[in-house]
């Protein structure tokens, strides 16, 4: 009896947990590349599963919350311009029934910063939403850091 008790216990805790697990159908790297003496790039790669897209950083208000890029500030280094995309596929998506520039498989986000030290790790965070053609996840947020050496 004490072993079925513990046996449904388990069973149970597995189940629960299996439901309460979110997906996450983008896949997130980062890299650098010293472009000049005191000047690097910054590479946000965002790798998504089929059917899924990840929306672009100008959406207009009304829609999906857009891609947005928020970097720490820091003596170590400085941001030149703002974090460049390339051009997104722009539909009517019907969710929100307004035209919306999204990517999908994979899109690389690109900042410029001028570094002040020889070593520099650029810190920050990206919000996102993403989408397939049934259902949208909710917002969420990734932490990352940078090292560019």
């Amino acid at each position: 009896m004490k072993k079925n008790l513990i046996l449904l216990f388990i069973c149970s805790f597995f189940a629960i947990k299996s439901f309460g697990q979110i997906y996450h159908p983008v896949k997130w790297s980062y890299a650098a590349k010293k472009t000049g003496k005191n000047e690097a790039v910054v590479f946000v790669k965002a790798t998504l599963e089929k059917g899924w897209h990840l929306y672009s950083q100008y959406v207009r208000k009304g829609g999906p919350q857009p891609t947005k890029f928020t970097f720490e500030k820091s003596n170590a280094y400085s941001l030149m311009g703002a974090t460049k995309e390339p051009e997104a596929i722009v539909r009517l998506e019907p969710a929100f029934m307004m035209e919306v520039g999204f990517f999908e498989s994979a899109v690389v986000f690109q900042q410029k910063v001028k570094l002040t030290g020889k070593n520099a790790a650029v810190k920050g965070k990206v919000e996102f939403m993403v989408c397939n053609d049934k259902m949208c996840l909710p917002p969420d947020e990734v932490e990352f850091t940078i090292n560019i050496i």
